[in-house]
């Protein structure tokens, strides 16, 4: 398989950040709102440089995003941005009628998602906001893999017209995406070709799939390895042409099972191309404080559990 390099570590949430900036530059259209935690989501450059353009809403989430739409229905492109867990169930309703159900152009930037967040806790820790958006008709779901890939997904975002959720993290992790890649919302990107077993990854467990992807292919087993960076719309034509090949999947995730990425392609191949399947996701708990690379080898969600995962698997074959 093809070998990726991992150009050092960097947290998703800075290239956020970097291309909310330089986007700041370009449109005076794109506007930013916080709930008081403007450096957490990598919002203080644009409130340096444009402090009449930066709306700190405080804790008040529900306010937030009332403002945003209002902002967007003006003809502004507002970027919401706090911890994944605060701007998801929180605000679930004004985010149902305001933005999705109105069709409003509102970006909702979460950081600090999943397990990675690491010592703040299952307080912090959201598991699930991945299924509570997806299901939502009209929202686009992202969840970009590392930090060139987040910069670029951000780029994209401003470019779409409707509702869109981002969601990206805290820790440092391997940067190992091209610097000057195109996002294309709705299109996954294939790391690999093979032909024994899919590997389907999103998030931060992209770099862990393709450690796996490494550690299979040196045994002899050959992988095809997708990294799903859009979660809704789903590439149905990928998966169904990966799988339609490998005939066995696994799906790498850090999310619950319940609502995840592996749940929507099961039904997707469920209805049209059957195959055995097994899931690297959080099967129905809350997260705990830890370091977040503890937290992922507790939680099942490396490497090694993907390797196991894909061996079980091939053997349902």
């Amino acid at each position: 398989m093809q070998q990726y390099i991992n150009t050092g570590n960097k947290d998703t949430r800075s290239g956020f950040g970097a291309a909310l900036s330089e986007l700041s530059d370009r449109n005076p259209n794109i506007v930013a709102l916080c709930a008081d935690l403007t450096g957490s989501v990598k919002m203080d450059g644009l409130a340096s440089k444009y402090p009449e353009r930066f709306f700190q809403c405080g804790i008040a989430e529900a306010n937030m995003i009332g403002v945003a739409a209002g902002l967007a229905l003006s003809g502004k492109i507002p970027f919401v941005g706090s911890f994944a867990n605060f701007v998801t169930a929180r605000v679930y309703d004004q985010i149902r009628q305001s933005i999705a159900y109105s069709k409003t152009n509102v970006k909702i930037a979460a950081s600090h998602s999943g397990l990675t967040v690491g010592e703040d806790g299952a307080t912090h820790q959201t598991l699930e906001d991945l299924g509570i958006m997806r299901i939502m008709p009209e929202m686009v779901v992202i969840n970009p893999c590392d930090y060139n890939q987040t910069k670029a997904a951000t780029f994209a975002v401003a470019e779409y017209v409707g509702p869109v959720y981002l969601r990206f993290g805290r820790p440092s992790v391997p940067n190992f995406t091209p610097e000057d890649q195109v996002f294309e919302i709705g299109k996954a990107v294939t790391l690999s070709e093979g032909s024994d077993v899919s590997i389907f990854a999103t998030g931060h467990l992209v770099w862990e799939a393709i450690q796996a992807a490494e550690i299979l292919e040196k045994e002899g087993i050959s992988v095809d390895l997708i990294n799903i960076h859009t979660i809704k719309p789903l590439d149905e034509e990928t998966v169904l042409k990966s799988v339609g090949k490998t005939k066995a999947a696994v799906v790498a995730e850090e999310h619950l099972v319940a609502g995840g990425l592996g749940e929507l392609i099961a039904g997707v191949l469920a209805r049209k191309a059957p195959a055995p399947m097994e899931f690297v996701e959080v099967d129905d708990r809350f997260g705990q404080s830890g370091k977040p690379k503890q937290l992922l080898e507790a939680y099942g969600l490396d490497a090694a559990n993907i390797v196991a995962a894909v061996k079980k698997v091939l053997a349902r074959k």
